[in-house]
């Protein structure tokens, strides 16, 4: 659905085919970076950590095409050391465009992983405080790369680059704020042309003087709305339904949205990154929450659009900020903004005005992902929300028509 992965199995087996011979023909006698020497550290000395990885490898299975039954796609990893390898490739690689017949692959990592998520095995293991604390050190050595000039290769002209004419078609760069005469556009990172500011005007505030509308914090297509949230819901079952606690980090403030209505919506791959205050008032709290980074609801099975379809529950175990807004409007009082990490995208970088007693205007920016986009969670209070505008509800989302709610429009208007 966010197009963060080919939606052909085949073309991103062959991606990850491709890159298997790559990292293979790269590879060296020792590890080139020291993140993967301290995770094949880990894995000699832990041997539960060396249990999970061998296991999800073992369980990950074969996949038969839909449209052709006789056809399998071996799409798993073969040994840990085959992980580690195509790990320490990949972290100094940056993420080219791609194309119609060589796709963009904006989760990398998650390629590799992506039938190995799924399994029993890799269930317990994303879960596993030692797995995920290896994972934050790896993710923040990408995250070094992709914010360094050396990632920018990638914004050249070519048919992969992200200059190209179906590349700019497709991100809508006429939108956003570069130097066309700049090699680079004029940024200094793949990461800070991911996180490119739009122009002025470009996307324009609903009602900016009413406080009782509210509106889109990010640039989404809507996930879920939920209504009579409860503070204790079991998250990880099929429905997935949210469970307040857990969500908001057991927050002290968790009482007064018990109740209440949460909204949630997702972020493409070619998405607008950044996060907005969908109504204004006051910062009450802002902080980040450590979580997983690839653990996913067993209830999905398979899931071999992972994350998407977990959504619901990784809004309670991911990587996560918690941004707390004592909105002006009375009757919406407290309310929470979550923007949360979604297997590459664990970076919730909150910017440094957003402190306790700062104002914020309805529209003005919060912070931004780092890699790409992910999903984000608005939390209201009981009877703050008098109705949701129609192109907020959730819809089917199709290759075709992502029912993208823009940056500003009106989601809800309060009681």
């Amino acid at each position: 659905m966010g197009r963060w992965l080919p939606h052909d199995q085949s073309m991103l087996t062959s991606w990850v085919n491709d890159l298997i011979v790559a990292a293979d023909a790269a590879a060296g006698d020792t590890w080139k970076h020291a993140v993967i020497r301290e995770f094949s550290q880990l894995i000699d000395d832990d041997p539960v950590v060396r249990m999970y990885l061998t296991q999800m490898i073992e369980q990950a299975p074969s996949v038969k095409r839909p449209a052709n039954p006789d056809l399998f796609f071996q799409v798993n990893l073969k040994s840990i050391q085959q992980l580690l390898r195509l790990l320490d490739h990949v972290l100094g690689r940056s993420l080219p465009f791609g194309g119609r017949d060589d796709p963009f692959v904006g989760f990398p990592i998650n390629a590799i992983l992506d039938w190995c998520m799924g399994t029993p095995a890799g269930n317990a293991a994303f879960r596993d405080h030692a797995v995920n604390a290896m994972f934050r050190k790896i993710l923040n050595a990408f995250g070094n790369y992709l914010s360094s000039s050396e990632s920018r290769y990638v914004l050249n002209d070519s048919p992969t680059g992200w200059k190209c004419a179906e590349a700019i078609a497709t991100t809508g760069m006429a939108d956003f704020v570069y130097d066309p005469d700049d090699e680079y556009w004029g940024f200094a990172s793949w990461n800070d042309f991911f996180i490119r500011p739009f122009k002025d005007g470009v996307r324009p505030i609903a009602d900016p003087e009413d406080d009782k509308v509210i509106v889109s914090a990010c640039e989404s297509t809507p996930y879920a709305i939920a209504t009579a949230v409860q503070r204790h819901d079991e998250f990880w079952i099929k429905t997935q339904p949210y469970s307040l606690q857990d969500m908001l980090a057991n927050d002290e403030l968790t009482d007064q949205f018990v109740g209440g209505t949460v909204y949630q919506a997702f972020l493409d791959a070619y998405n607008y990154h950044r996060w907005h205050a969908p109504v204004g008032g006051t910062i009450r709290k802002a902080y980040r929450v450590p979580g997983t980074y690839y653990s996913e609801a067993d209830a999905e099975g398979e899931d071999p659009v992972a994350p998407n379809l977990s959504q619901g529950y990784i809004a309670h175990v991911a990587a996560r900020a918690l941004i707390f807004i004592e909105a002006d409007d009375p009757v919406i009082g407290l309310m929470c903004v979550i923007p949360v990490g979604m297997a590459e995208v664990s970076s919730c970088v909150l910017a440094p005005k957003i402190e306790p007693g700062y104002r914020v205007t309805k529209g003005e920016e919060l912070g931004h992902f780092l890699f790409g986009g992910s999903t984000h969670c608005l939390v209201f209070r009981p009877d703050a929300i008098a109705s949701f505008s129609l192109g907020a509800i959730p819809a089917e989302v199709t290759e075709s028509n992502p029912p993208v709610v823009r940056l500003g429009a009106k989601i809800a208007t309060a009681n």
